[in-house]
């Protein structure tokens, strides 16, 4: 499988399949000397499993990282650095009866045409959601490195089905809340809202999606390389790695080609000796470029698509027509897991960008 690795000074390759022995992630590129432990990981692979078990997968992987390679006395070498997480709570004979049934909105059919047969089907192999542990792995090295810069990023949920938290979230709120509830939403009320239409979904044997925000802050001006390599379009790029992503905007994002020019355009301003703007329509880049401004930007995800409501679709083996109602454990909204994981993406793309603008040495001094 070719396009397993992104990034140009910090590269990143992932490895690993849903049901397979370890996922895990190979980083090329990490500057020596950054102070790196087994630790450092546990918090952000926890988020991986919102505090209320009701609303996510009975497969609940309790992860702990390990090195491989690149970690000497405590610090980055400056090597290669490998991480690995073990998968322990795979049941791969729920796949069994369907794997000649593809599952509607999932990868199963293209992946068996690309692949000729030869993919591993179980748990959706290497189109799951369970690769994004080594997205989290990659983020925490990411934000480490990001952290020497004060640069910080924080993603939390916006939407989940029809609830639309349109609150404006005080920077002290997201910090707070959205590890604390179990949508990640940092309003508690929209939260509980949120949980309900989850398990509305559940009953009903189907599934929900929504829409995650993520901010970063302290991202200095002019970073991004247009314009092929712009910061937005890079971001993008690294954010559709996600499986179920399905929409990507910055600032306005598609709002803005409802408004005219005096009305999307981001006025300069100074203040305390800082070029600023008045508004974030732009989302924090313009051009491709970071303008120094926070960045803002929203992932859509689709609903889960495995759901034990019956639906079409049609046997491979025999090429007949077929319906399929999906057994396992599986998500009912897969928001919530995916909010770190969007977090480790933009960290991800951050860093590799910084690196490659000077901002962040090839050796940590400190």
């Amino acid at each position: 499988m070719a396009g397993n690795s992104i990034g140009r000074e910090f590269t990143v390759t992932t490895f690993g399949e849903s049901h397979g022995k370890v996922v895990g992630v190979l980083i090329d590129g990490c500057p020596a000397g950054l102070a790196l432990k087994e630790t450092d990981f546990q918090e952000e692979l926890d988020q991986r499993i919102p505090n209320n078990p009701n609303i996510v997968s009975p497969r609940m992987e309790k992860d702990t990282v390990q090195f491989w390679s690149g970690v000497f006395n405590g610090k980055t070498t400056g090597a290669p650095l490998t991480l690995t997480v073990e998968s322990k709570e795979t049941r791969s004979s729920d796949y069994e009866a369907t794997k000649t049934l593809p599952r509607p909105a999932h990868s199963d059919y293209p992946a068996h045409i690309r692949y000729g047969g030869f993919n591993d089907y179980r748990g959706g192999g290497r189109f799951s959601g369970r690769i994004t542990a080594a997205h989290i792995l990659a983020g925490v090295v990411a934000k480490k490195l990001l952290a020497h810069q004060n640069i910080e990023v924080l993603a939390y949920t916006r939407t989940i089905g029809p609830i639309n938290s349109q609150k404006e979230f005080t920077l002290t709120q997201i910090k707070e809340n959205r590890k604390a509830t179990s949508t990640r939403c940092p309003d508690l009320a929209d939260d509980a809202k949120m949980e309900a239409a989850i398990l509305s979904a559940k009953e009903a044997g189907d599934s929900i999606g929504g829409v995650i925000e993520c901010l970063t802050l302290n991202v200095p001006a002019g970073i991004g390389e247009p314009l092929f390599d712009t910061l937005d379009g890079d971001l993008a790029k690294a954010l559709f790695s996600i499986p179920a992503v399905k929409g990507v905007e910055f600032g306005t994002g598609f709002r803005a080609a409802q408004m005219r020019g005096s009305e999307n355009n981001d006025a300069f301003r100074i203040k305390d000796g800082q070029v600023i703007t008045t508004t974030q329509n732009a989302g924090g880049i313009m051009g491709g470029l970071s303008n120094g401004m926070p960045i803002i930007l929203r992932v859509a995800i689709k609903p889960t698509p495995s759901i034990t409501k019956e639906q079409q679709t049609v046997d491979l083996a025999t090429m007949t027509n077929a319906q399929l109602g999906i057994k396992g454990r599986h998500d009912y909204c897969i928001v919530p897991k995916a909010v770190p994981v969007v977090e480790a993406t933009v960290a991800i793309t951050l860093i590799d960008h910084l690196i490659r603008a000077g901002k962040i040495p090839k050796t940590l001094r400190s």
